[in-house]
């Protein structure tokens, strides 16, 4: 299985980047957990809801090529998504490889969020908490929650 996690903005602190190369480590007798960062639309410091329109919509081209990807199960991580725990995650990752998917698609997008053409095309909207996380944090969770769900496949004892 390949796994991208496709999320605008790059990871500036090196804590974060190194928690990160950590789980994709770890997932790697798995499946190939792949970052894709993608720039970051440049916005002013109040931007009106157009720009921030705007910059959505060219955040969202440059993902076009993970979307449009036919063997891919796209999940957009967004707050109005359903909130699945560790268990559910696990199987959703075993069922989507038993249903032909080749690669599963993780959509993190800015500050702002993702464009609602993203939202619309994604098989799954998930929502990693009712909390307001930092995108950054958000990504090391995604990881740390992938690696978790092969444990739970492989019946490994790292979940408990």
């Amino acid at each position: 299985m390949n796994i991208n996690i496709v999320c605008i903005g790059k990871l500036k602190e090196s804590y974060w980047r190194e928690a990160v190369s950590e789980y994709v480590k770890r997932v790697s007798p798995y499946a190939a957990l792949r970052i894709c960062e993608l720039p970051e639309s440049r916005l002013p410091e109040n931007p009106s809801p157009a720009q921030i329109e705007s910059a959505l919509t060219e955040e969202y081209k440059s993902m076009l090529p993970y979307v449009s990807a036919r063997s891919a199960y796209n999940v957009a991580l967004c707050v109005e998504g359903e909130q699945l725990d560790s268990l559910q995650l696990a199987k959703g990752l075993d069922r989507w490889g038993t249903q032909g998917f080749s690669t599963v698609n993780f959509f993190i997008g800015s500050s702002f969020g993702l464009s609602g053409e993203l939202k619309a095309s994604a098989r799954l909207r998930l929502s990693m908490s009712r909390l307001t996380l930092p995108h950054q944090l958000a990504r090391v969770v995604l990881c740390e929650q992938i690696y978790r769900a092969y444990t739970i496949i492989n019946n490994k004892r790292y979940h408990k």
